[in-house]
């Protein structure tokens, strides 16, 4: 019997499925031989690109596959006009569905590279990129969506229109968080820190504890956390401690005016001497600066070849015990905030002084007999 379906016969239903079944057992062959070529030759490489390519490819779906093989079974039969226009849409539509998943998966695999090898685990990173691919994602699936639906024929242009519109709304209701956003990924991308450095912002300083995003947040030296805004915090001056390669150290001290010309003469050497004695050092200069109130005032200039605070000290502690011994060898002294008073007749105010500070019992006692 010649049985007929939607005007093709048994015959050409047959060569139909095989057709499909044959394009379907094509492309899915073909893909787990690209993949494994591409695993055979990832393994001999240190590149990245090659393991993306393989976990992009390794998202193809089987029901694309489906979908593409009874498209090409559709071809060799006669149908209607609605129906063809139908399979072909379909068609369109599953191949734009399996390439928004491959976007999908390139843009996670590519953070994923991203985070792990230049980022080193950086849970701050981890964060912001999180949402780089968030909104990398959903820009890929939107554009695929709208084509999908241009594809079935509906007009976009007013809804596209509507979600720019929408869009500003949204924009203005939150520009501080998305100001927030975006400047995490500033923070990210341009890396003016990382977790883990010793910053300074005004005021406030501290070691970076986490970057998110929408807040910065780090530990004060006195234990509490201080949180910043992202944009505030790009907005502000930024001193980045962690990256210091050398210190220049700036100290002085005062001596008495009671000193010699001969040990005023020899004060700078023998702070060159202190500073240079000392590994991992670097001298400057060491000058009489100015006469002060109530000493003779040095300063004394020195760069210290490691960032690291702790050998700073270490020095700076060494430096004055040097300064201390050589200074009572040489007979110098230290100068502390003093006041001399010069009378101009000692005798008279001297005894108005001991007068004045004579007790008040012997004064009364000595009126009455001078009365007397």
């Amino acid at each position: 019997m010649n049985y007929v379906l939607w005007g093709n016969d048994l015959l050409a239903w047959s060569i139909a499925a095989g057709i499909a079944l044959a394009t379907c057992v094509v492309l899915y062959a073909a893909n787990k031989l690209i993949v494994r070529r591409l695993q055979k030759f990832a393994a001999h490489t240190a590149t990245w690109v090659d393991d993306l390519a393989i976990r992009v490819l390794s998202a193809t779906n089987v029901l694309f596959i489906l979908v593409m093989g009874m498209y090409a079974g559709s071809q060799w039969l006669t149908l209607p006009a609605k129906n063809t226009t139908l399979l072909s849409h379909m068609a369109v539509a599953a191949f734009l569905l399996q390439v928004a998943r491959w976007g999908d998966v390139a843009v996670h695999g590519w953070l994923h590279y991203y985070r792990t090898r230049r980022s080193n685990g950086d849970a701050a990173t981890t964060t912001s990129t999180a949402a780089i691919g968030f909104v990398a994602r959903t820009l890929i699936w939107a554009v695929i969506v709208l084509m999908i639906l241009d594809n079935f024929g509906v007009n976009i242009t007013t809804l596209v229109a509507s979600l720019g519109i929408g869009g500003i709304a949204v924009a203005l209701a939150l520009q501080n968080v998305l100001g927030d956003l975006f400047s995490s990924l500033s923070i990210v991308l341009d890396k003016p820190f990382v977790v883990g450095d010793y910053i300074s912002v005004g005021d406030f300083s501290g070691n970076v504890e986490y970057v998110g995003l929408k807040t910065t947040r780090i530990r004060g030296l006195g234990g509490e956390q201080i949180i910043f805004s992202n944009s505030d915090l790009l907005q502000s001056r930024i001193r980045n401690f962690k990256r210091m390669q050398t210190r220049r150290i700036v100290f002085g001290i005062g001596v008495t005016y009671e000193i010699s010309k001969a040990q005023l003469r020899a004060i700078p050497g023998i702070l060159r001497e202190a500073v240079e004695a000392q590994p991992d050092v670097k001298f400057d200069r060491a000058h009489f600066k100015s006469y002060g109130a109530s000493s003779i005032d040095f300063e004394v200039v020195y760069i210290v070849q490691k960032p690291d605070y702790s050998v700073y000290m270490d020095i700076q502690q060494a430096i004055n015990y040097t300064l201390f011994d050589r200074f009572e060898e040489e007979g110098i002294e230290f100068a502390y905030p003093t006041q001399t008073i010069h009378l101009a007749n000692p005798e008279i105010r001297l005894t108005g002084l001991e007068a004045a500070n004579r007790p008040a019992a012997v004064r009364h006692s000595e009126g009455p007999h001078r009365a007397a």
